[in-house]
C-alpha cells in the first residue's frame, strides 16, 4: 500500500484523497486506484470536507486556534452592497490561480510548488469535466511511461555494468589460470631435466666404474700372464727328434655378442674376467628395451647358468674369440 500512495503523491494527488481511495477499492494497483479517484471526485471532496470540519472542532475543543491569514498570504473578503456576508468556498493561489477546497490540498501544493501567496475566495472548484479527466488521465499515463522508461533505461545499463563486470573477472581468471598452468609446466620440464640429467650421470659412473674394473682386472691378470709368458722354457731333451712348439697364451678374450634385436655388439675382455662382467656389459649397451635375457653358444650349443656368472672366461671356453648370444628369458 505505502508504494501505491507514494506513486500517487508524487503524481500530484493528495494524500488523504490517495488512502481513501486505496481503502475503498482495496486495490494495489495504481491504474485501478487513480480512475476510482478520476470517477468519484465528488465523493472524494465530500470526504476531505468533513475530515477538515473534524479536524477544526477537535482543534476549537482543544483551545487550539488556526494561523490567522497574513495580509501578505490571503486577503479578505469585500463585503456586498446589500450588506450580506459571502462565503468562502475555496483557496485561491495567487501566484498560479489554482483553486483548493481543503487545507491539506493547500498545504500539498505549497510544498511541491514552492507557492506561499494564498487567499479564501468565493469562487467554487468544479468537478473535472471528461474531456479534463481524460488530459489529466494522459498527463498521468505520459509520467507513468516516462518513469518506466527511465527505470528500463536505469536497468539496462545496470545490466550492462554487471555484464562487463562479469566478463571482467572472467577474464582475470582465465588469465590467472593460465598463469599457474605454465608456472606448473615450467616446473615439470625442469624437474624433468633435473631428472634425466641425474640419469646421465649416473650412468656414465657405472660406465666409468666398469672402465675402471676393466683396467684393474687387466693389468692385475694379464700382468701375471705377462710374467708368466717371458719365464725362460726349459729345454728340449736331446732325445726327442723334434721340438714341442709351445701353447700360445692370450691376454684378453674378444666376444661378438648377438642381440635380441639383430644387432651386434663386439668388445674384449680379460681372460680372466667373469661372465657377470661380460652381462653388466651388455645391460649397459644394448638398446633394444630392458627385459630379463640369457647367454647362450650355439655351436657347441650351451646355455649358460647362474653358477656360470663367477666363472672366467677362459675356462668357460670363450677364449680367445666367441659369439655370444642374447636370448629373452
Amino acid at each position: 500500500m505505502a508504494d501505491v500512495v507514494a506513486t500517487l503523491v508524487d503524481m500530484g494527488f493528495p494524500k488523504d484523497r490517495v488512502e481513501l481511495a486505496v481503502s475503498k477499492t482495496g486495490s494495489q494497483d495504481v491504474q485501478t486506484v487513480m480512475d476510482w479517484m478520476l470517477s468519484h471526485e465528488n465523493e472524494l471532496e465530500t470526504a476531505a470536507a468533513s475530515t477538515t470540519m473534524a479536524a477544526e472542532e477537535v482543534n476549537h475543543q482543544q483551545g487550539a486556534s488556526t494561523a490567522e491569514p497574513t495580509p501578505e498570504s490571503i486577503s479578505n473578503l469585500a463585503a456586498p452592497e446589500n450588506g450580506a456576508t459571502l462565503v468562502a468556498k475555496s483557496i485561491k493561489c495567487e501566484d498560479c490561480g489554482k483553486l483548493f477546497k481543503t487545507n491539506e490540498e493547500v498545504e500539498f501544493h505549497a510544498s511541491k510548488s514552492g507557492h506561499e501567496n494564498f487567499s479564501e475566495s468565493t469562487e467554487e472548484k468544479k468537478p473535472l469535466t471528461e474531456e479534463e479527466k481524460k488530459e489529466q488521465l494522459a498527463k498521468i499515463e505520459a509520467k507513468l511511461k516516462q518513469r518506466r522508461l527511465e527505470r528500463e533505461a536505469r536497468e539496462k545499463q545496470e545490466a550492462l555494468e554487471r555484464e562487463k563486470s562479469r566478463i571482467k573477472s572472467g577474464k582475470e581468471i582465465l588469465e590467472a589460470k593460465k598463469k599457474h598452468e605454465e608456472l606448473e609446466m615450467k616446473k615439470i620440464i625442469e624437474q624433468r631435466k633435473k631428472e634425466k640429467e641425474e640419469e646421465r650421470l649416473a650412468r656414465q659412473r657405472v660406465k666409468n666404474q666398469i672402465e675402471a674394473d676393466k683396467l684393474a682386472r687387466k693389468a692385475k691378470f694379464g700382468g701375471a700372464t705377462q710374467e708368466k709368458s717371458v719365464e725362460p722354457q726349459p729345454a728340449p731333451v736331446v732325445a726327442e727328434p723334434a721340438v714341442k712348439k709351445p701353447t700360445p697364451t692370450y691376454n684378453e678374450v674378444k666376444l661378438q655378442i648377438r642381440l635380441a634385436d639383430g644387432k651386434t655388439l663386439v668388445q674384449n675382455f680379460g681372460i680372466k674376467e667373469p661372465l657377470s662382467a661380460v652381462r653388466l656389459y651388455i645391460e649397459m649397451n644394448k638398446t633394444d628395451g630392458d627385459y630379463p635375457f640369457k647367454l647362450m653358444t650355439s655351436f657347441p650349443r650351451k646355455i649358460f647358468n647362474s653358477e656360470d656368472y663367477d666363472k672366467p672366461l677362459d675356462t668357460l671356453g670363450l677364449a680367445p674369440t666367441a659369439t655370444l648370444i642374447v636370448s629373452k628369458s
